[in-house]
């Protein structure tokens, strides 16, 4: 039987208060459960995975309810929602600092049980402790009040920090010819508006209408304005929010013994330390150098080498080298790519690998009508394994990235059956007009490529315990699986097995796409320095000590990218991992390290191996964070990880 979902259709602000209203008088009376206990009685199964069943209780509620505010059409909605994201995350912060369940846990793990537990119910006891001293429960009273308070005040800085990005509206009114170089399709779509003189077109910082006209627009005066409107998005409301948060950080972490933020958030990662993580960095700055340099080169010839590449010109160069020396239209590209049949391709990719089928469910009773809703069963013998949701297309106040949200983590019941997951992806493609269907940028296949990669992990888990499942991963590994799926991009078997021209139904042709894949690395040096760049950025703003200028640090750091520095903008304010990634932004190159070395199994055996796509599903999604993600690489690939794929894929090798 298929199983009834929520009905996020039915949603009110009150039955948000509601839910989550119960969800934390249900969580309470399980506290309280775990801490009358008599310590000479405590097992795992009634210490441990009660308070399981609290974090279980706790997601359920913020992928039914907080969730919403990041995709809710409706403004009460959205602002209720946000609301109890807050009481949801202060609630679950506070459990961290509680008495009686450190004391209880504490009591457990001196048990002749506890100390014989293997495996993961080993590692959630050593973890769940690890957590506790890293809230400050060894320190004194007054001093662990004062880091609660203090994490408690983040959490509000960081749900204010991503709502200003996701609320801050502001765009350019353009004639058509200040788009010239956008095809009539582009434009087409735009929010049109009489105005003297004739029509404008209204370009907004969304990514949809953003990416193409930096690409594409020959104007570039309307190419600087527009980037440095994005580059200082929200500068306002969030350079106070983030330089607070920084030295809210930098207090806890010193209170707990830590040198900084950036020392106790990467002890947790594959890294394990900052100077890792740094150091990683420099390296690949100098392996990644030469290439930038050489696409420096390329871009400023494009230009006739006669003024600097700035900035807000790099996209442009590099798509006109696309266009002029590689005979590829980014435009042309995507009419080949409706999204219905992208979406049909990627599906039997993964269905062919992984041993799965996704069924599209009739009644998503969703919380807007264009998302589409999904059941994933296993292919051998039908059973429903998960749920999944796909939210595609921009709207007003919508979350304005790309992400893949898990809003109910798998696990196993108290009976013995396995809890399926649900997930979501939410994204901002371009929308139908009443001429054209959806239609995908290559960059786009990528992106919505790279998002299912998080929802595979996220729906395939099978680990016991909801602090391991899916994508409860170290952060600079929880990317690899997203980054590898990326690969079939680029395959031209793969993309002519489900392009499709959506007048003709032709294919992608064969010469074009060899010349998209010959065009892969362009830019590609100038791309990385940029992701370090801000993985650097960010870990800068997290090393010892309080009080910084948070605009000198980004200026100074600037050289790294080969561009100069955008005067007068803020691109912190709108760098929305510095909340939720702070300290660890660098976790998208580690991990990509990963998931290239990962790939060289289906370069070996062939994309569409369905027994290293089984290997794939049992030793990495299935596994989730049940053992350290260096493990999990080496047990997948036989040997130990390493850069050079990674290293190839840009266009360079290992040598130095």
């Amino acid at each position: 039987m298929t199983e009834a979902l929520f009905n996020y259709s039915a949603v009110t602000p009150e039955a948000i208060r509601d839910g989550c209203d119960a969800a934390v008088r249900r969580a309470e009376a399980r506290v309280a459960e775990i801490a009358a206990l008599p310590d000479d009685r405590r097992t795992f199964a009634n210490t441990l995975l009660p308070m399981e069943e609290i974090a279980d209780l706790l997601r359920q509620a913020g992928g039914r309810y907080a969730f919403l505010a990041q995709v809710a059409n409706d403004a009460a909605l959205r602002d209720t929602a946000r609301e109890q994201e807050e009481r949801l995350d202060q609630y679950g912060n506070a459990l961290g600092f509680r008495d009686e369940l450190y004391r209880s846990v504490l009591a457990f793990s001196q048990t002749a049980q506890a100390q014989a537990l293997e495996g993961v119910e080993a590692r959630l006891l050593e973890h769940t402790l690890r957590d506790f001293r890293r809230n400050g429960l060894g320190l004194p009273v007054a001093a662990r009040k004062r880091v609660q308070e203090r994490k408690e005040r983040l959490v509000t800085l960081g749900i204010n920090f991503r709502r200003n990005i996701d609320e801050y509206d502001d765009g350019l009114w353009l004639t058509r010819e200040q788009l010239a170089g956008l095809p009539d399709t582009f434009i087409e779509g735009l929010r049109g508006e009489e105005q003297a003189g004739g029509t404008r077109y209204r370009v907004s910082l969304d990514y949809p209408e953003l990416h193409p006209v930096l690409d594409s627009a020959d104007d570039a005066a309307v190419r600087e304005e527009l980037f440095r409107k994005n580059h200082s998005k929200a500068a306002d409301a969030n350079l106070p929010v983030l330089a607070e948060a920084i030295d809210l950080r930098h207090e806890i972490a010193t209170a707990l013994g830590y040198p900084s933020w950036a020392d106790y958030v990467i002890e947790l990662r594959v890294a394990k330390t900052a100077p890792a993580a740094h150091a990683f960095l420099v390296d690949l700055e100098q392996r990644v150098r030469p290439k930038a340099e050489q696409d420096m080169q390329a871009l400023r010839g494009a230009r006739g080498g006669k003024q600097p590449i700035e900035l807000w010109d790099w996209r442009y160069y590099t798509q006109q080298i696309l266009r002029e020396q590689y005979h590829v239209d980014p435009f042309e590209i995507a009419e080949y790519f409706p999204l219905d049949a992208t979406l049909s391709g990627l599906f039997r990719i993964c269905e062919a690998l992984l041993g799965v089928r996704f069924l599209a469910q009739t009644d998503a009773n969703a919380w807007d009508t264009d998302v589409q809703l999904f059941e994933v069963v296993d292919a051998r013998d039908g059973r429903g394994l998960a749920h999944f949701y796909l939210d595609l297309f921009p709207r007003s106040d919508k979350y304005g990235h790309a992400a893949a949200f898990s809003l109910r983590g798998g696990r196993t019941l108290p009976e013995g059956a396995y809890q399926r997951p649900i997930s979501a992806i939410v994204a901002n493609f371009t929308k139908p007009t009443a001429s054209t269907p959806s239609l995908l940028r290559h960059s786009e296949v990528v992106t919505l490529f790279h998002e299912f990669g998080h929802i595979l992990h996220q729906t395939l888990t099978r680990v016991p315990h909801p602090s391991f499942a899916g994508t409860q991963v170290e952060r600079d590994f929880v990317e690899a699986p997203s980054q590898m799926l990326e690969h079939w991009c680029w395959s031209p078997e793969v993309l002519r097995s489900f392009s499709r021209h959506h007048r003709s139904g032709d294919p992608l042709p064969a010469q074009l796409v060899e010349r998209m894949v010959e065009a892969r690395n362009l830019s590609s040096g100038i791309a990385t320095l940029r992701q370090i760049y801000f993985s650097r950025l960010d870990l800068a703003y997290h090393q010892a000590g309080a009080g910084k200028d948070t605009d000198r640090i980004a200026e100074e750091l600037h050289p790294i990218t080969g561009f100069a520095f955008p005067s007068g903008t803020h691109v912190q304010a709108g760098f929305g991992h510095l909340f939720g990634y702070d300290a660890g932004y660098y976790s998208y190159l580690w991990s990509r390290v990963y998931g290239d070395d990962m790939f060289t199994r289906f370069e070996e055996a062939g994309l569409r191996d369905p027994d290293v796509g089984q290997d794939y599903r049992r030793l990495i999604l299935e596994r989730g964070g049940s053992v350290d993600g260096d493990v999990l690489v080496r047990d997948f690939l036989g040997r130990e990880p390493n850069p050079e794929a990674f290293l190839r894929h840009l266009g360079l090798d290992d040598s130095r």
